[in-house]
């Protein structure tokens, strides 16, 4: 009979399997709880933002409803027709006219010319933040650009009105100019929206990824027809979001076209002259002495419902724009 030979290597193996098995069947019999652990903190986070969301939901619902119920009062007017209010040509509440159209075709003639200000300069600056300039040049010329956005619309109304319109009445005639016009004010608003439609751009063209850049480049385009060929399309969703998020603002400014676009309604289309718009006659009637529940106190919310109108259907425009150029990597 052979003799089996002692191997201590083997035995310490065996023994080590043997106590690890046991302990394995040992642990099969308790059931493990897989269940998430509490955390205090994470659940108050929730709660707050939860709270906030519903707040601005709240709120948002709260203007509509005191806006739609001060209009409905208005509109209700026996002198007020809904017809006469959108094709009607002469606004003034005190003598019974009521057509809107001097008040939106002034708002949007400044908002015009703002963006054309706001649109290429803004862009033409996202364009070197992103793909042209150093990461030094970018991390000082960022905060400086964003630095416009800082300054008080009342300083720029009053730089629009003191320094914008003196100059265009020396380069286009004084005869030609009226103290109070459109142009200056638009052009002002332009370059308070420059920061918005930049910094909105900017991150939309560093949002796209590195490798279309090196994939373009790599196929022998050159920087200027990788920015604007494979870049700017790809970001464009991004874009076009931050030149209607810049309309709306354009839409809603209201202490420089006050000070410097006129006062009193006026249908025309010539920016050399003054026009008040929907934010300056609001601003401008409702510092007066107004009587509660008078035609001219629900002409404001009226005038007020058309202009969050306005801006609703530019929201909607934008979503829809981001939604069907959106780029997914």
């Amino acid at each position: 009979m052979q003799e089996i030979s002692w191997n201590p290597h083997i035995f310490a193996l065996s023994f080590f399997f043997e106590s690890n098995k046991q302990a394995y069947m040992a642990n099969t019999h308790t059931p493990l709880d897989i269940r998430r652990s509490r955390r205090r903190g994470e659940d108050i986070a929730t709660l707050l933002l939860t709270a906030c969301g519903v707040l601005s939901i709240l709120t948002t619902l709260g203007i509509v409803f005191v806006l739609g119920r001060e209009a409905l009062k208005f509109f209700s007017s026996p002198e007020v027709t809904v017809i006469g209010f959108f094709t009607g040509t002469r606004w003034a509440p005190e003598g019974g006219l009521f057509g809107i159209a001097p008040l939106v075709t002034a708002t949007l003639t400044t908002s015009v010319i703002a963006m054309c200000v706001a649109i290429p300069i803004g862009l033409a600056a996202a364009v070197f933040l992103s793909e042209y300039a150093t990461p030094r040049a970018a991390r000082l010329l960022k905060p400086a650009l964003e630095l416009l956005a800082g300054v008080p619309t009342v300083v720029y109304g009053y730089f629009a009105l003191t320094f914008v319109t003196p100059l265009l009445r020396s380069l286009l005639g004084q005869e030609n100019v009226e103290v109070y016009n459109m142009l200056s004010a638009g052009l002002v608003m332009g370059v308070m929206i420059v920061p918005l439609v930049g910094s909105i751009s900017e991150d939309a063209l560093s949002a796209v990824p590195r490798s279309l850049r090196e994939a373009s480049l790599g196929l022998g385009a050159t920087k200027l027809e990788t920015t604007f060929r494979v870049v700017v399309p790809a970001a464009l969703s991004g874009i076009i979001a931050g030149v209607i998020i810049g309309i709306s603002r354009a839409v809603g400014e209201t202490m420089i076209v006050s000070l410097a676009a006129g006062a009193g309604p006026n249908l025309t289309l010539n920016p050399l002259v003054g026009a008040e718009t929907m934010t300056g006659h609001i601003a401008r009637i409702s510092g007066g002495d107004l009587s509660y529940e008078s035609i001219d106190y629900t002409s404001l919310f009226a005038v007020g419902m058309m202009l969050f109108a306005i801006t609703l259907t530019l929201n909607l425009i934008s979503r829809y724009f981001v939604r069907r150029f959106r780029e997914a990597y």
